[in-house]
């Protein structure tokens, strides 16, 4: 198995051992295509190890069907990894700008209520890995506290794996996680006309 040689040893009293089994959180920003994407790839590592793993995703649709949807839900169902419980937390934020009918949830009320869920979850220790898809708009948008994330994540109970995709992730978000990655776009075919396509981008 691959092992990359830490550049630093801390002196924080932790075994080797300890060390590298420490749950980290991780965030996924920029905007570059594929934050999503590899977070559902560690998702299917997570799976693998029998981890009961746990997607919440905001923003997109409820109605969209993303293939990894399908494909973790689906090997969660076969008793041979961990279980993928797979949480729609909105309607589809980021693109259909309208307002919500007379007794209606808000998306922002929506939003918050999506974090109090997770909130509980991870009180609870109910998945060893969990994914927050989008998750970092509502912190953007100011939904959602960023402090108060941080404050959670940071007091969250025992092994727990946390991974924040979205834009425009907080500069605090991204001091506090262990592993910060920024997507950048090169090219895309969008720049040249095309929309997304099955397999490629659902």
């Amino acid at each position: 198995m691959p092992q990359g040689q830490p550049d630093v040893v801390p002196n924080d009293g932790l075994t080797t051992r300890q060390r590298r089994n420490r749950p980290l959180v991780m965030v996924h920003t920029g905007v570059g295509k594929g934050k999503s994407t590899a977070a559902f790839g560690m998702a299917l590592r997570a799976w693998n190890q029998g981890w009961p793993v746990g997607v919440f995703q905001f923003v997109k649709s409820a109605k969209w069907k993303v293939g990894e949807e399908n494909a973790l839900k689906t090997l969660g169902a076969t008793g041979e990894g961990g279980t993928v419980d797979w949480h729609k937390m909105g309607e589809g934020w980021s693109w259909i700008q309208r307002d919500p009918k007379e007794g209606e949830q808000s998306h922002e009320d929506k939003g918050r209520e999506g974090w109090e869920h997770i909130k509980r979850c991870l009180a609870e220790e109910r998945y060893r890995f969990y994914v927050l898809d989008e998750f970092a708009y509502l912190l953007h948008w100011g939904w959602v506290d960023t402090e108060e994330v941080i404050r959670v994540l940071r007091d969250r109970p025992g092994q727990q794996h946390v991974v924040i995709t979205g834009r425009n992730a907080p500069a605090e978000l991204c001091e506090f996680a262990d592993l910060v990655t920024d997507m950048s776009k090169v090219k895309h075919p969008m720049d040249a006309g095309q929309k997304g396509q099955r397999g490629i981008e659902w």
